[in-house]
């Protein structure tokens, strides 16, 4: 993405592979649009906010461009204004903010231009946010094939998550794809006053992942479904964690039990919601399981409850898809614990650890090669 040679780019111009080479980097798009996907660690200064943006758009369309770009300019001045008085008035004059919007066209270029006659060294992103998109899509596409993943699986309950918590404290390598979606990967998975991401910043927080971790040493992930809640992991990943190594996780159902009504305890504060999502497996368990189970929710009966989804619901399709989506699963090394209190998770993140020395890592030439 560099300029031809001898081919002098204009001052101010930035390119994708650039990104994280400034002091910061300014989204001058909507909120809307913002909140839809962003740079990771981009801050929002909309040169429009939603509203005005829906009316200029309005302007442009029914009056005439010259009356939409005559109006939008003033607003788009009078917001930079702002921006200034109130985000950046502490900025010394050896600040290089990095600036972009939709294509990377008058939004970016007027905060620019501004930026540049204060006396900072501002970079408008050449393309704008579509530049980055198109590279956000074209590295998800190459560039989990760079890793050697370690896949650790085991059936609901069995705190994967928290385990993966634990080899990252030991200084493992790990890719949380759950906390990235925050959703904890079933039909029960929402987390209470927490939304999920859109797909697309989704996608962009993956990336940002992937990118800080180092090809040469291995990386540990859980074993998941290609759709955690509302988003879906792209194909070369998800292909890539399926032909990986695995690391079962073998605890008593009494444990699992136990750890999910701590994990869960949120549910056990609002029956009806949880009987809602239950509903949505009548079509799979049919409606006389799912009635009685939220007999159980109403009563109380929460241990009761837990212990029934898993023998009837869980472990069933963990076990379906385990052994169809994930080819190395069958012959996979077993680790145990007979409880899931801290130290036998603690215990848990140690035994994967040393049996993923178990696996070759191979030569990683070609690996290091896709990072580029």
């Amino acid at each position: 993405m560099n300029a031809p040679s001898g081919q002098r780019r204009p001052a101010g111009i930035a390119q994708v592979d650039q990104l994280y080479a400034f002091d910061a980097i300014i989204d001058t798009r909507s909120p809307a649009e913002f909140a839809l996907d962003h740079v990771p660690g981009a801050i929002n200064c909309p040169a429009l906010d939603n509203e005005q943006r829906a009316e200029i758009g309005t302007l442009y369309k029914q009056v005439s461009p010259f009356v939409a770009r005559r109006r939008g300019a003033a607003l788009v001045a009078i917001n930079i204004g702002r921006h200034l008085l109130e985000r950046f008035q502490d900025k010394g004059p050896d600040w290089r903010p990095l600036i972009y919007c939709w294509r990377g066209g008058k939004r970016s270029g007027a905060f620019v231009t501004i930026f540049r006659q204060v006396g900072w060294d501002a970079h408008q992103l050449e393309g704008g946010y579509k530049a980055y998109r198109r590279e956000v899509l074209a590295r998800l596409a190459a560039l989990p094939a760079a890793f050697d993943f370690r896949v650790v699986s085991g059936p609901t309950g069995s705190a994967k998550s928290r385990v993966l918590e634990r080899l990252a404290a030991r200084g493992e390598q790990v890719l949380d794809l759950e906390a990235l979606a925050a959703h904890k990967g079933s039909v029960l998975g929402r987390q209470p006053g927490v939304d999920q991401p859109p797909q697309k910043l989704f996608e962009s927080r993956l990336l940002h992942a992937l990118s800080a971790l180092d090809p040469a040493r291995p990386v540990f992930a859980e074993a998941e479904s290609r759709r955690i809640g509302l988003v879906t992991v792209p194909d070369a990943l998800i292909e890539r964690l399926r032909a990986a190594p695995c690391i079962r996780i073998d605890v008593p159902a009494t444990a699992r039990t136990e750890f999910l009504l701590r994990d869960y305890d949120y549910m056990t504060q609002d029956a009806e919601s949880l009987i809602e999502r239950l509903e949505r497996l009548t079509e799979l368990r049919g409606r006389d399981t799912v009635a009685a189970w939220s007999a159980l929710a109403r009563s109380g009966q929460w241990a009761e409850l837990v212990a029934s989804l898993l023998g009837q619901h869980y472990d069933p399709l963990y076990r379906r898809s385990q052994s169809n989506n994930f080819s190395r699963h069958t012959d996979a090394p077993t680790v145990a614990a007979e409880r899931l209190d801290d130290a036998g998770i603690d215990s848990l993140a140690g035994q994967i650890a040393a049996a993923s020395g178990q696996f070759s890592t191979g030569s990683t030439s070609e690996r290091t090669a896709q990072m580029r």
